[in-house]
């Protein structure tokens, strides 16, 4: 390896490893306030709460990894530009991407590395995970409860005073709201003086036997007056009651989304892969037979054995067949006929939840398989996005860098989210959804290295302007456009001047309203007396420096703010035309010409703020503070532009005549 290379990537190896460990510390953190109900008060020794963070960790890495390569690449590069080094790289002919040689192959191995680590470690350690907490809730049944507070349990809330034993499966004082099936609300309470947990390590049960306490249950009648009137009520009294809490459902709660523990996080790609193929034949399963019994509830099937047309080219048009029976059997007939669709939409209605649960089960096996490749792409993606925007903001360090990695992260973790999301119900491709991510920052990353490699600006709308500007403006806008007096004198009237009156045109003929070729007569005649270009400029009268910056000054202000005057017109038009569009109903129009709108909208203020600081060094020169004394007219321009170019076009042609 070149000394170069090394440099280069031990740089990147220690920032990388220092922004990998804060960050982790960071999201441990986090994860450490996610679980904070299930660790805080419960008695666990400091074995059981580090293998808790241990078996969480890799599925922080997943997050983390990304994030580290992007703020870790922008800080190192960022870093390289601004203190020169790769100025210094460029002016021995190292390239940009000579430069990241070395770090590619890392992250590119590191890629590979991160596939074989999502594919072995993070199942192991989320099955792990799973495994840890149901027997913390088995072997310390009070660390689901915490004292003078109430802790859900399943289908009970339960509140105790205080907790004892070496388990902390004594209870004191204990107050109960059960839960009942079909019933909103905590309509059954329980109180008892103690309790005691009682678990089994090969049972999923865990009882909770109370003692001496009272049973209240408010019924609730299905009549709603019997409900509100009399307002039944069981009270009954018990010396042992015994509860019996499911543990395997007492593992899914209190998870967020994102974070819930489901089989297909514990499966590597080939388990992945088993898993959908008999999730795919169970769905095909589960379509047939639905499909049969639909089938069978029409009676279809038996419809040609009870009812045949004897002549079959014989056809029947705008027959009603509740006319071939009286009206009772007719009735009969209607009412059999809404009994059945009703009892048909009743049976779509349950099984397509059941078909829309195992679509669900079906997608998340699909991003989770797909997650482990996408994972290693995003690394390489990410890498090629923080390095070559690390050289173009030429700022390394924690501040900017920090500011712009979490917002590119942050727009790719909430892309990422959102796709996933929609592709449980099949509303994006769950294959799609995985990949979107690293598909929208692919083109980008390969625009910041072309910008990088050319060291270009990351943004340059000149490339843009510049043509549009070479066609909108004219040569009068390159010119003074006010009323000012053209000298007429006669070229060969020169001669006549002394040295002085020679200087005096050569230096303020713009003043003067003279042409460039009546100056040039003047220079040469004065070359010929024996004073040269180089004793002019030296005596400072060649050229009015001062007058001729306030000149290029004004001309700038001139063609830009007409390029802006421009948008600003086009801004106004495609606005109130999409806005008309819209209030008739022709959205899609509409909707296009408002885009155009806010398109033409930041060119305008792109255009609005260069000319803007052409008048500021404009007025510079003359020792004025063009944003103190102006803002107000400013303020006013922004909206009504035609005016504001109009005024200013003749206050700065008259300010160039007192320079």
């Amino acid at each position: 390896m070149k000394l170069l290379d090394r440099y280069i990537l031990t740089t990147f190896l220690k920032t990388f490893v220092s922004v990998f460990t804060i960050l982790m510390m960071i999201f441990l953190l986090q994860s450490v306030w996610v679980y904070i109900s299930e660790l805080a008060g419960k008695e666990l020794e400091i074995e059981i709460i580090f293998k808790f963070l241990l078996y969480v960790s890799p599925r922080i890495v997943v997050l983390v990894l990304p994030l580290t390569i992007l703020l870790a690449s922008i800080m190192v590069f960022g870093g390289f530009s601004e203190n020169y080094e790769f100025a210094a790289m460029k002016s021995t002919g190292i390239s940009l991407q000579r430069a990241m040689k070395s770090l590619s192959i890392f992250i590119v191995l590191l890629a590979v590395l991160s596939f074989f680590f999502a594919n072995s470690v993070i199942p192991l350690a989320e099955f792990n995970f799973f495994n840890l907490r149901r027997n913390i809730a088995k072997v310390k049944p009070a660390m689901a409860i915490a004292e003078g507070q109430f802790n859900q349990l399943n289908d009970i809330n339960i509140k105790v005073a205080e907790k004892s034993g070496d388990n902390g499966q004594y209870l004191n004082d204990v107050i109960i709201h059960q839960k009942k099936r079909g019933v909103n609300g905590n309509y059954t309470v329980i109180k008892s003086n103690t309790g005691e947990f009682i678990s089994n390590d090969s049972s999923n049960l865990l009882k909770l036997v109370l003692t001496d306490g009272n049973y209240y249950d408010n019924i609730q009648p299905k009549d709603y007056l019997k409900r509100t009137k009399n307002k039944p009520l069981v009270k009954s009294t018990f010396n042992n009651y015994i509860i019996n809490i499911d543990l395997t459902k007492f593992n899914d709660v209190d998870f967020d989304n994102q974070d819930k523990v489901t089989k297909h996080t514990m499966l590597n790609v080939v388990d992945l892969n088993t898993a959908l193929d008999s999730l795919g034949n169970s769905k095909k399963l589960l379509l047939a037979n639905f499909s049969k019994s639909m089938l069978q509830r029409s009676y279809q099937p038996i419809l040609n054995k009870n009812y045949k047309i004897s002549d079959k080219s014989t056809t029947i048009k705008n027959l009603n067949l509740l006319e071939l029976f009286e009206e009772q059997k007719a009735i009969q007939l209607i009412n059999l006929s809404l009994v059945s669709v009703k009892s048909a939409k009743k049976e779509l209605k349950i099984r397509s939840k059941s078909i829309l649960l195992s679509e669900v089960n079906i997608n998340k096996h699909f991003v989770a398989l797909h997650d482990k490749f996408a994972l290693g792409l995003s690394c390489i993606i990410l890498f090629f996005v923080g390095a070559p925007l690390g050289a173009l903001i030429r700022k390394g360090g924690i501040g900017l860098p920090l500011v712009i990695a979490i917002l590119i992260f942050l727009t790719y973790h909430f892309i990422s989210i959102f796709a996933k999301n929609s592709s449980e119900d099949s509303t994006m491709n769950p294959i799609l959804a995985s990949w979107l991510s690293s598909l929208i920052l692919l083109p980008f990353s390969i625009y910041l290295t072309n910008r990088a490699t050319k060291d270009r600006a990351l943004i340059d709308f000149d490339s843009i302007l510049i043509p549009l500007k070479n066609f909108i403006i004219s040569s009068r806008d390159r010119e003074l456009s006010g009323d000012f007096t053209i000298s007429k004198e006669k070229i060969s009237d020169l001669n006549d001047f002394d040295n002085t009156q020679l200087k005096v045109v050569i230096k303020d003929y713009r003043k003067l309203g003279h042409l460039l070729k009546y100056r040039n007569k003047a220079l040469e005649i004065l070359k010929h007396r024996g004073i040269s270009e180089l004793e002019l400029k030296m005596s400072e009268n060649l050229t009015d420096k001062t007058y001729e910056s306030a000149l290029n000054l004004y001309l700038d202000f001139k063609e830009n703010s007409k390029l802006a005057l421009v948008f600003n017109i086009l801004t106004i038009s495609t606005a109130l035309f999409g806005f008309i569009l819209n209030t008739i109903s022709l959205d899609i129009l509409g909707s296009i010409l408002l885009g155009m709108g806010a398109i033409s909208l930041i060119f305008y203020l792109i255009v609005f703020e260069k000319f803007i600081l052409s008048q500021c060094n404009f007025y510079k020169i003359k020792n004025i503070n063009f944003i103190k004394k102006y803002f107000i007219l400013i303020l006013l321009g922004i909206p009504l532009f035609y005016p504001y170019r109009y005024y200013f076009i003749l206050k700065m042609e008259e300010e160039l005549n007192y320079l």
